[in-house]
């Protein structure tokens, strides 16, 4: 059995930080539906995208629990937005924001779940994203 908190670090170094994406194929289970696609290869289009956004992106990790076959991750990340970040033009500006990650993990120790909580209205607010109320 593999050391979750160690596989969680891990993950983020190599897949979110982009520091050895290939890492992906080994960590993440075939059908994992986190980030809004299946397996390693929808782990790395997310990942990848956001970087085509900021490509300066770093996440730190502040905490990593584990416990059983889940790690919670507490995580702040900063980067700067030279790409478009959904409908939103490349700004230039800097963005720090932060979140948790809760990871599952398989039989095998791969992961099987992913699922984030983060300060997206933060990080719209700091590209001058107006949040405002539809008027009535």
């Amino acid at each position: 059995m593999s050391d979750y908190a160690d596989t969680a670090r891990r993950f983020v170094a190599d897949v979110w930080n982009g520091e050895r994406e290939e890492s992906a194929y080994d960590l993440v289970a075939a059908d994992c539906p986190g980030l809004g696609a299946h397996g390693p290869e929808g782990t790395l289009a997310w990942h990848r995208d956001r970087r085509a956004s900021f490509p300066d992106l770093r996440y730190q990790l502040l905490d990593v629990l584990a416990d059983g076959p889940k790690a919670a991750l507490r995580w702040h990340a900063t980067g700067t937005q030279e790409g478009h970040f959904g409908p939103v033009p490349p700004t230039g500006r800097a963005v720090t924001y932060a979140g948790v990650t809760l990871l599952t993990f398989d039989a095998d120790g791969r992961i099987a779940d992913v699922w984030s909580v983060n300060e997206l209205f933060q990080l719209l607010q700091q590209l001058g994203v107006a949040m405002l109320p539809p008027e009535s």
